[in-house]
């Protein structure tokens, strides 16, 4: 009985195997007869090619490895970005599109339905073909909040100027880990001794007290940059201090989140109406005012009907994000699996070292939310 439950999963890998190994002899044949050497020693040579935005110091005397860096941290950078402002986004529309007033409901119906039937590639195009470019020049831009300005040429903000920023990363962990023990602690001397702390309160004090001390006594201090308007030719302005953000980066999060706020609004709406209207009424019924029904009775349960769709919209997002190379982001795709591809023919490689990050993210992705959908789900007793 146990041979014929092994069997087949046997000869299944072993057919996965021959597949794999086929087409590996096949290549290896193929690139013996060009001259074509396998190897991941290009990524130590120069690149000798320039990239516009980076979060890293990067020049093309540098290797083809810190190209691949730049990539994969701007990939990063826009899925994150784009994870949180879809995540607050969704969740606003989703409960909009519970509300009992007509035009708040209308108005998110209206926006779920336009935004989710427009190809994301499309939408990229038009907030950066379009939108952006009708921006003015910088020599005319308006100020914008006293100290920004928004130009076809990107933002242009203040930048914030750290000395001793190692020390106020410390104390900002130390308080996040003080936080979590404090609240373990609370509910642990609740579910005991049936006392409460206002852990909201407390968990503030700790968030905003602990890193303000590196300011007094630690030694930390922070100062601003801002950006000033710079004449570089009769017709050419540009910007220089602050922290200047392409367009490219603005329309790709801006076509990202729009997009997949839509289906996270969804999985919202649907996690709130999968719990049955009489637990809501149980629980005004015994004193429970509307936030504590929401909090201690409805979103405990939704979250188990949200989070795992959701988890499919984030991976989804990564994964979009590299249409970036549409619009010349420079992203993973566009630096590595394009511009290095091409100038060192290494395609096999570069290709697979591609797709084994993009693998990565995504697995790292999952098993985040994994861990907090079993981190949040209700224990029976």
């Amino acid at each position: 009985m146990k041979f014929k439950k092994i069997l087949p999963q046997f000869l299944t890998l072993l057919f996965i195997v021959l597949i794999f190994g086929f087409f590996t002899m096949n290549a290896q044949e193929n690139m013996d007869t060009r001259g074509i050497e396998f190897g991941f020693g290009f990524l130590s040579k120069e690149a000798s090619f320039d990239i516009q935005f980076s979060l890293i110091d990067y020049d093309g005397s540098m290797s083809y490895g810190r190209a691949y860096l730049v990539g994969l941290l701007n990939t990063l950078l826009v899925s994150f970005i784009g994870i949180i402002l879809s995540t607050l986004l969704g969740a606003v529309i989703g409960v909009a599109r519970l509300s009992p007033n007509y035009l708040i409901n209308k108005t998110a119906s209206f926006y779920v339905e336009f935004f989710r039937n427009i190809p994301l590639l499309l939408q990229i195009f038009f907030w950066y073909f379009a939108a952006l470019r009708a921006l003015p020049m910088p020599e005319d831009a308006p100020l914008i909040f006293g100290s920004s300005f928004m130009t076809i040429k990107g933002l242009y903000t203040p930048a914030p100027i750290w000395n001793n920023f190692d020390v106020f990363m410390i104390a900002l962990i130390v308080a996040m880990v003080a936080i979590y023990s404090f609240n373990k602690f609370a509910k642990k001397k609740q579910e005991e001794e049936g006392k409460q702390y206002p852990k909201f309160l407390i968990s503030l004090g700790i968030f905003i007290i602990l890193p303000a001390l590196t300011f007094i006594i630690g030694g930390v201090d922070l100062s601003w940059s801002f950006p000033e308007l710079k004449q570089l030719a009769q017709t050419s302005f540009t910007y220089e201090g602050g922290m200047g953000i392409p367009p490219e980066l603005i329309a790709l999060t801006l076509a990202l989140t729009l997009y997949t706020a839509t289906f996270i609004a969804e999985n919202v709406r649907a996690g709130i109406q999968g719990i049955g209207k009489g637990q809501k009424e149980a629980a005004a019924s015994i004193g429970l005012t509307p936030s504590q029904v929401l909090k201690l009775v409805i979103l405990p349960q939704a979250l188990r009907i949200i989070i795992p769709p959701t988890t499919n919209q984030y991976l989804n997002l990564t994964k979009n994000s590299s249409l970036a190379a549409a619009i010349a982001y420079p992203d993973l795709v566009l630096v590595f699996a394009g511009t290095a591809m091409m100038q060192t023919g290494r395609a096999i490689e570069i290709v697979g070292i591609t797709m084994a990050t993009y693998l990565s993210i995504s697995l790292v992705i999952s098993l985040f939310m994994n861990w907090y959908n079993k981190r949040i789900a209700i224990q029976e007793k």
